[in-house]
């Protein structure tokens, strides 16, 4: 008996989003399958005391040895997946779909002289007009009693047309008004089939007359206060909206395709696959790919076609080079054993005449690869696009969240960088700007692989003339001599300064802490805590600023390092080649993220310096105007042109504002508003 805390996923991990989930067991095998319009809760309840639990859920629960899950747009589409799954696996815990129907349809019998609007499973027959499938009999049934209002055509068996016809007497649809009762011929058969013609347009699409027509009924219900026949007329139009619902995961007849999505970064990808077999899910794949090589999305789906179909291959060799991607592919991806007649992919391979002809090799007839452009199967690549995201998102959060994994990193990074110690504390540095404008600075900490955002910092880049820095490499050294001249500032004061005694531990480094800090402490002077490693977003020049920076201060015990974008090579101080980590490696894993995060981080305060610059720039150089007192007298005045047009006195009398400062406003707006030199 397995214990079910042993595969409970984190809470924070399960989407909240409609799905479908799978238990298996220790070998692997599917032994239930269900079904949630929120699949947190859902499978949250799974994971209470067994004692709560219903017997044959704890005898479930105990069986498996882990869970899954799959995203869907809704929750007819999760009931379509959930009937496809259990058809396909036949879980030992499931009863639902066990009676081996097929889906509903909605069906109208053109082919008879009296056509009838009838729910029909099974084999389709000729001269009748199909709508669907459905995921739900009764939505069906609810669409059709609200149509049955507009367009009031048969829906009674023979034998019951047959009898009323006899005595003369419709059935009790016909009193109602829920039927034109053909039987007794209140309805000729050519206007029967007439009207049973306009409820054929309706369910193939025309609906928008109608629910225009339901509408307007509906105001005007209510604004004769009828308010009971306005919320039957409200709750009609929800209940057809639902019913006319497309469903996404049940496609058509005969459509046999294999659905891939494509979610990643430079170093790694997400890769889903759904496998569509007579119109229906028959099995769904999901792994992660990690990138030895720069690829393109187009020379990336080229190699994962390889991979999934590579297998098929005997005589018939695959189109271009293998590699490019490293993962291994679970057993049993291509359901059947077969190429299918669609290959849909999120983005053309670079050569798709060549990869077509190897896979209509492999096939024996003509395969088509191509982008879903519209209609379901557009629809069905959304959701298989959306499940990839959330594979991969649940991939970063466990690879972030292991404590295994970040030891791991930071003991890489040790390694690779020939540090003494694994670096608990790391600060990155990027700079933003556009064009030399509104110069930026992030710094961002990370303490044992975790951000600490309490302790992110973002930096005004002044330069040496006030104006800013002339390049990058300037600004980074003034970001870095700026948060370092703070530190050592910090740690040469002592504290027993009036007694004259001289605190060693003032002028140590400040011990690293990675647990929760204790509010009721003495807070810490700022950039009290010195990182092991200071990271900069940058090749070898940005490097050897931040180094300049450091050395001119006398700062020898904090490590630094670059992290380069394009090929994410390490860059050391004085060093003419980089240090390169392989691109699995959990260290360059963890120093992407910190690089990432700082370049985020930068973006958003340069964003936000540049958005109000564009409406106050007129007051960003009045000499001790700062933000607060600038926002004032916007407040007071309304705009700059009215700034302009006031007298010193009217800015002084501003709350907050001096003789002094408003005489300095005055001064520098006042040159605006007189004749152009």
């Amino acid at each position: 008996m397995a214990d079910p805390a042993t595969y409970r996923p984190a809470p924070g991990e399960i989407p909240e989003q409609p799905g479908v989930y799978r238990f298996r067991d220790e070998h692997g095998r599917v032994i239930y399958v269900g079904k949630a319009k929120s699949l947190r809760p859902r499978l949250s309840s799974y994971f209470q005391d067994l004692a709560a639990l219903h017997p044959r859920t704890q005898s479930m629960v105990t069986s498996a040895a882990s869970v899954e899950w799959t995203v869907v747009g809704t929750e007819v589409e999760a009931l379509a997946l959930e009937y496809s799954w259990i058809k396909e696996f036949d879980p030992r815990f499931n009863v639902k779909y066990r009676d081996d129907k097929s889906y509903p349809y909605l069906a109208v019998t053109m082919a008879e002289e009296i056509p009838r609007v009838q729910v029909m499973r099974g084999a389709k027959r000729p001269g009748t007009r199909y709508f669907g499938p459905y995921g739900h009999a009764w939505a069906i049934r609810e669409t059709v009693d609200l149509l049955l209002r507009v367009f009031p055509v048969r829906t009674c068996s023979a034998g019951v047309y047959r009898r009323a016809a006899q005595v003369g007497r419709p059935c009790l649809l016909g009193y109602i008004e829920k039927c034109s009762a053909p039987c007794v011929g209140r309805i000729t058969p050519e206007d029967h089939r007439a009207l049973a013609a306009d409820f054929c347009d309706f369910m193939a699409g025309d609906t928008a007359k109608f629910v225009r027509r339901l509408d307007t009924r509906m105001r005007a219900a209510a604004a004769a206060q009828e308010y009971e026949k306005a919320a039957r007329l409200r709750d009609d139009i929800a209940a057809l909206e639902r019913a006319t619902e497309r469903n996404a995961v049940v496609l058509q007849d005969g459509t046999d395709a294999d659905i891939f999505a494509l979610v990643g970064d430079e170093l790694e990808a997400a890769v889903q696959v759904f496998h569509v077999r007579d119109g229906r899910i028959r099995g769904q794949r999901g792994w992660v790919v990690e990138k030895v090589e720069e690829l393109t999305d187009a020379d990336l789906v080229e190699h994962l076609l390889q991979q999934v179909y590579g297998e098929e291959a005997t005589d018939v060799p695959p189109p271009g080079r293998s590699g490019g991607m490293r993962g291994d592919r679970p057993a049993g991806t291509v359901v059947s054993g077969a190429v299918p007649r669609e290959v849909l992919v999120p983005v053309l391979p670079s050569d798709v005449a060549q990869v077509q002809s190897w896979l209509s090799g492999l096939r024996g007839a003509k395969v088509d690869v191509r982008v879903p452009r519209r209609g379901d199967k557009r629809e069905l690549a959304e959701t298989v696009r959306r499940n990839a995201e959330q594979a991969l998102a649940l991939h970063r959060t466990r690879r972030a969240g292991d404590l295994t994994t970040r030891s791991q990193a930071l003991r890489e990074i040790q390694e690779a960088l020939d540090l003494p110690t694994a670096p608990l504390r790391i600060e990155c540095y990027d700079v933003s700007h556009t064009q030399g404008t509104y110069q930026s600075a992030s710094m961002v900490v990370f303490e044992d692989g975790l951000p600490r955002k309490s302790e992110y910092r973002v930096f005004t880049v002044r330069g040496t003339d006030g104006d800013g820095a002339t390049d990058d490499t300037a600004a980074m050294r003034e970001v870095i001599t700026r948060r370092f001249a703070r530190h050592v500032d910090g740690r040469t004061v002592s504290k027993d300064e009036e007694t004259g005694a001289e605190d060693a531990a003032a002028l140590e480094p400040a011990p690293l802490r990675s647990g929760p800090i204790d509010p009721t402490a003495a807070r810490p002077p700022r950039f009290a805590y010195p990182p092991n490693l200071v990271v900069v977003d940058g090749g070898p020049p940005q490097v050897a600023a931040a180094a300049e920076a450091l050395a001119s201060l006398g700062v020898t015990d904090v490590a630094l390092c670059g992290l380069a974008k394009r090929l994410e090579e390490v860059w050391l101080p004085a060093e003419d080649y980089p240090v390169i980590l392989q691109r699995s490696s959990e260290g360059l894993y963890l120093l992407q993220r910190v690089r990432d995060e700082a370049h985020r981080f930068a973006i958003s305060a340069h964003r936000k310096r540049r958005s109000k610059g564009m409406t106050v720039s007129a007051l960003d150089d009045v000499p001790g105007l700062g933000p607060t007192r600038s926002a004032a007298l916007l407040k007071a005045f309304g705009s700059i042109a009215r700034l302009r047009a006031a007298s010193v006195e009217e800015l002084a009398a501003v709350p907050g504002m001096g003789s002094k400062t408003a005489a300095a406003v005055h001064a520098a707006l006042a040159p605006a508003s007189g004749p152009p030199s």
